[in-house]
C-alpha cells in the first residue's frame, strides 16, 4: 500500500507488483486533509495564545497571517525531529513581535482530531480490495507531511504494528513517477517495458433516447464501474431502426473535484437502417476507456445473426441447447470477450423474451419434421440392408456476422473549433497588447535617457565625450531649452503617451542636436580613421621589420651551415693524412694521381 499525504491531500493506493507490472487493486482519498490541516491547528494554537498575550488578531491582518503560516511551517518540521521548539515573529503586526514556545507532546494534542481522519481513506482503500491490514505486504509512506512523527505512529497502528517503509523519497517520488510515465509514452526514450493496470475512480454511464418500437426499454446504464480496470474496452449493442444518439456522464458528480462539469459528450450513430418495419438493426458500440481515463467511443458497425449447422460434441451428447455468440471484435482475448457479452445484454436493454420466444416457434415448426425425417431416411437404410454407422449428430447455432460500419460523429465537453480560434485571436490580440506596452515603456525611458545625455553632453569637453567644443551658444541654448520643454512634457501630458508620441518627440530632440552630434561623430570618425592609418603603418613596419630579421638569420643559418660543412671535409682529409703507410727513410708518399 502506498500511503501519499502532502500538504493539500491524502491518497491511500492498494498494488500489485509483478515482474514487468503494476496493477492498481484499489485507491481512496481525502481531497480535503494534508499538512495544511496541522498547520491551520497549530496556528490557531497561537492565535488564541498571542490574541491573550499581546492583544492582536494575526488573522485580522493578511500580511501577519502568511508570516505566521511561514513560522507555523517551519516549527512542525522542527518538532518532527525534537521533542520541544521554540517560534517567533519579529514585528509581526502593529509593530509587535511575537514568540512562543511548543512541545511535541502538545502538537500531538493538537492533531489528535485530525489523526482519527488518516485511517478512513485506509479502511475504504482496504474494503473496496476486499482485503485486510494481514493481506498488506508492504506500507510505503510518501509525500511532506509523511514526516510527521504522530502521523506515522496512527498508520503503524492501524496496520497492527507493521513496520513502515520509507525506500522512496517523499519529495520526488510523485515527479519521478511522472517522469517515467512519460520516458513510456515517449517514442524518444527506450525503456524496460513496464505495464501499468489503473483502475476507474469515477463511475460513468451512458443514456439514450427511448426507442418508440420498445416501450420498457431503459435508457441509462453505468458501464464502466469504480474499480474496473483501465484501459477497458466494452461493447454496447442496441436494436434499432433508424439512427440515434447517446451520450456520457460522470455517474456520480459529487465525486468529481471541484465544480467539475460530469457531462463528457454526446456521441451520433449514423447509418442505421432496418431491411423492413419488423426488423431491427444490430448495432454494435465499441467504447474506449484508456489508459489517461480519457473516454471515446471509437468505432460502431452493425452485425445480422446467421444460422450454421456445426457438429456436437460427444460429451454433450443428445444435449441441442442452442448457442448465441458474437463474433471476436478486433484482437480481444477470450475471457475479455466473455465479460463483454455480458455488458451486451445488459446494455441493450431490451425485450430479449419476446425475440427469444419468436425463435423458439420457428425452431418448433422446423425442427420436428427434420427429425421425423431423419427418422424415416434411416428405417428405410435399415429395412434396404444398408444400415450404416450413425451420422454425427449437429445443431443450429446464429452467429452475429459483422456486415458493415457505422459512422459516429462525437461533439465532447473541449472548446469548439470555432470558439479555440476565437480565443486563439483574443489571446494574439492580449500578447499584442503586453508587447505595445513595454515597447511603449521603453521608448518613455529611451527618451528620457536622452533627454539627461543630451543637457549633459553641451556642456561637457569632448575629452569627457561631451559636445562642448562643437556647438555654439546659440545651438547650446537650443538644446537645452529643448531638453527643458520635453521634459516638462513627459512629467505632464506625457506620462500617459502612447508609442508614436514617444518616437516622435525622441526625433524632434535629436534633429535640434543633430548638426551638433554630427560634428561630434565626424571628429570621432577622424580620429577613427588616424588610428587605424597609424595601426596600419605601425603594422606594416613590424612586418618589414620581422622579415628583415628572419632573412637575416636565414643567411647567418645559411654561413654556418657552409662553414660546418667545410670543417667536416678538413677534417676528413686529415684523417686519411694520418692513415697513410710511411717510406723507408720515414717520409709519407707524396700524392701520386692516376693519369687520366
Amino acid at each position: 500500500m502506498f500511503v501519499d499525504i502532502g500538504h493539500s491531500n491524502y491518497t491511500a493506493s492498494i498494488c500489485e507488483f509483478r515482474k514487468g507490472e503494476l496493477k492498481v487493486v484499489s485507491t481512496a482519498y481525502d481531497r480535503h486533509f494534508g499538512g495544511r490541516n496541522f498547520d491551520k491547528a497549530i496556528m490557531d494554537h497561537f492565535r488564541a495564545e498571542w490574541q491573550e498575550k499581546y492583544k492582536i488578531d494575526i488573522y485580522s491582518n493578511p500580511k501577519a497571517r502568511v508570516r505566521a503560516a511561514a513560522a507555523v511551517e517551519k516549527l512542525k518540521k522542527v518538532l518532527s525531529a525534537n521533542a520541544a521548539a521554540p517560534i517567533s515573529v519579529e514585528s509581526i503586526m502593529e509593530d509587535k513581535d511575537v514568540s512562543g514556545f511548543l512541545k511535541r507532546d502538545e502538537l500531538e494534542g493538537l492533531m489528535k482530531p485530525l489523526l482519527e481522519r488518516c485511517t478512513k481513506p485506509l479502511e475504504q482503500a482496504l474494503a473496496d480490495a476486499k482485503l485486510k491490514q494481514e493481506d498488506i505486504d508492504f506500507v510505503e509512506l510518501v509525500g511532506g507531511t509523511s514526516r510527521v512523527p504522530a502521523l506515522k505512529q496512527a498508520v503503524t497502528d492501524f496496520f497492527g504494528g507493521k513496520t513502515l517503509n520509507f525506500t522512496l523519497n517523499a519529495d520526488e517520488a510523485i515527479a519521478r513517477g511522472c517522469a517515467f510515465s512519460c520516458a513510456i509514452l515517449s517514442p524518444v526514450f527506450r525503456v524496460r517495458d513496464f505495464s501499468v493496470q489503473d483502475v476507474v475512480n469515477y463511475p460513468i454511464e451512458f443514456t439514450w433516447e427511448k426507442s418508440p418500437d420498445i416501450p420498457d426499454e431503459d435508457t441509462n446504464l453505468t458501464v464502466f464501474n469504480r474499480g474496473n480496470a483501465m484501459p477497458s474496452t466494452k461493447i454496447l449493442t442496441f436494436y434499432r431502426k433508424q439512427p440515434f444518439d447517446l451520450e456520457a456522464k460522470y455517474a456520480k458528480p459529487d465525486m468529481l473535484p471541484g465544480k467539475m462539469n460530469p457531462w463528457i459528450g454526446r456521441f451520433s450513430v449514423k447509418g442505421v437502417k432496418a431491411d423492413s418495419k419488423d426488423d431491427f438493426m444490430i448495432c454494435k458500440l465499441k467504447a474506449r476507456l484508456n489508459l489517461h481515463g480519457v473516454l471515446n467511443v471509437e468505432q460502431g458497425y452493425y452485425v445480422e445473426e446467421q444460422e450454421v449447422e456445426e457438429p456436437v460434441p460427444e460429451k454433450e451428447g443428445e444435449k441441442n441447447a442452442d448457442v448465441s455468440t458474437d463474433s471476436a471484435v478486433g484482437s480481444e482475448s477470450v475471457s475479455n470477450r466473455k465479460e463483454l457479452e455480458g455488458e451486451d445484454a445488459e446494455a441493450s436493454k431490451l425485450s430479449n423474451e419476446r425475440a427469444d420466444a419468436e425463435r423458439a416457434a420457428k425452431r418448433a415448426k422446423t425442427e420436428p419434421s427434420l427429425t421425423s425425417k431423419q427418422a424415416m431416411e434411416t428405417d428405410d437404410k435399415a429395412a434396404n440392408g444398408e444400415a450404416k454407422p450413425p451420422a454425427q449428430k449437429t445443431r443450429k447455432v446464429k452467429k452475429q456476422v459483422r456486415k458493415g460500419d457505422l459512422p459516429i460523429s462525437s461533439g465532447t465537453a473541449s472548446l469548439t473549433d470555432e470558439i479555440k480560434n476565437q480565443y486563439a485571436e483574443q489571446e494574439g490580440q492580449m500578447i499584442s497588447q503586453d508587447k505595445l506596452v513595454a515597447d511603449t515603456e521603453e521608448r518613455k525611458n529611451e527618451l528620457e535617457s536622452e533627454i539627461y545625455s543630451t543637457r549633459n553632453k553641451v556642456d561637457e569637453p569632448y575629452e569627457a565625450n561631451g559636445y562642448a567644443e562643437f556647438c555654439s551658444e546659440e545651438e547650446k541654448a537650443a538644446i537645452k531649452d529643448k531638453c527643458e520643454k520635453l521634459e516638462d512634457w513627459i512629467y505632464d501630458d506625457g506620462d500617459d503617451a502612447t508609442k508614436a508620441q514617444y518616437v516622435a518627440k525622441l526625433e524632434e530632440l535629436r534633429a535640434t542636436a543633430g548638426p551638433v552630434v554630427q560634428r561630434f561623430n565626424d571628429k570621432r570618425m577622424e580620429e577613427e580613421e588616424a588610428r587605424r592609418k597609424a595601426a596600419e603603418e605601425a603594422a606594416a613596419a613590424k612586418r618589414a621589420q620581422d622579415e628583415a630579421a628572419k632573412q637575416a638569420a636565414e643567411e647567418q643559418r645559411a654561413a654556418a651551415e657552409a662553414a660546418k660543412k667545410l670543417q667536416e671535409q678538413n677534417a676528413s682529409k686529415d684523417e686519411e693524412m694520418k692513415d697513410a703507410p710511411a717510406d723507408a727513410e720515414g717520409e709519407k708518399p707524396a700524392n701520386v694521381e692516376e693519369a687520366s
